[in-house]
């Protein structure tokens, strides 16, 4: 499976750490949202208005007693279909 696979509550996995680029209202730049490994589910998935071949996924990671955050716009190379042991922060 891959991300184009996708559908809205499939599980990923943040590819790498996820900050907080300045984008996300009220939030704080530079803030991270989801360490590497950390497992989420697709709530969303659509496309940069000027760029419509350019998607974009809105993902809801989980905190370290599982419960499902806010959700943070994630592009191709932030997610992951499957985890890699020994790489996760979280464990299931």
């Amino acid at each position: 499976m891959t991300l184009d696979d996708l559908d809205i509550g499939d599980v990923v996995y943040a590819a790498k750490t996820i900050l907080d680029d300045g984008s996300i209202p009220g939030g704080v730049e530079g803030q991270v949202l989801a360490e590497t490994g950390t497992r989420g589910v697709i709530t969303m998935i659509g496309h940069v208005e000027e760029e419509p071949s350019r998607s974009v996924w809105l993902v809801r990671f989980e905190d370290k007693d599982r419960n499902l955050g806010n959700p943070v716009g994630c592009w191709f190379d932030d997610l992951v279909v499957e985890a890699k042991l020994g790489e996760l922060l979280i464990t299931h």
